[in-house]
């Protein structure tokens, strides 16, 4: 294995698995709400999604090079998903007036939002048309590369759900909670927004 082409390989992998991105800030909203233990079927659909994904890039990688407008129809229906999942956190009831079932996002949610996430399409474009020669050029290398991700993606929203976790322990009377829900939605709807028009978070040089 090529040592320097692994060490750039994980420069590229570790900083997008862990800045803040849909998965990252969702974790930590939804742990904010439900708590980390209840957020980890979401985040098992997540690793499923986010697998699947990576696996289907790494096999159709000349299609997508070659065809701009998929990624564009990806960006605006995910930002949309994900303002709307915004939306549901930031409405949703504060942690003291009940607790409701049906406010969980669950497995289907973590594998659904993966192939709407443009972050994740172009995370796994750049890693197998730039690093895809790690681990040798067929199906295997690829599929290691994948589950390299995976080691790396799992802790990091796990990492962030705990954060969320912490939160809701800090805010704990009902008016705080609602401030935090506000919060963490709005932060999310940040996340879409940034996806639609990068250019406007832009820091400049």
């Amino acid at each position: 294995m090529d040592t320097a082409l692994l060490a750039a390989t994980l420069a590229f992998i570790i900083p997008m698995c862990f800045s803040p991105g849909p998965n990252n800030v969702l974790c930590a909203a939804h742990g904010s709400q439900h708590g980390f233990k209840a957020t980890l079927t979401l985040i098992g659909g997540m690793a499923i999604g986010w697998s699947t994904l990576g696996l289907f890039v790494g096999v159709a990688t000349v299609f997508i090079e070659e065809n701009q407008g998929f990624f564009d129809v990806l960006t605006y229906f995910g930002a949309g998903y994900i303002a709307y999942l915004s939306y549901k956190i930031a409405t949703s009831d504060s942690l003291d007036e009940g607790y409701h079932e049906d406010e969980r996002l669950g497995f289907t949610t973590g594998v659904a939002i993966q192939f709407v996430n443009g972050k994740a399409w172009i995370h796994f474009l750049v890693l197998m048309t730039t690093f895809g020669s790690l681990f040798g050029t067929g199906f295997s290398g690829k599929a290691m590369l994948v589950l390299l991700n995976v080691i790396f993606g799992l802790p990091a929203v796990m990492t962030w759900a705990a954060f969320g976790t912490v939160l809701r322990r800090a805010f704990s009377t009902p008016k705080s909670a609602a401030f935090l829900n506000r919060a963490m939605g709005a932060s999310l709807f940040l996340v879409a927004l940034w996806i639609v028009f990068p250019d406007a978070f832009a820091i400049p040089a």
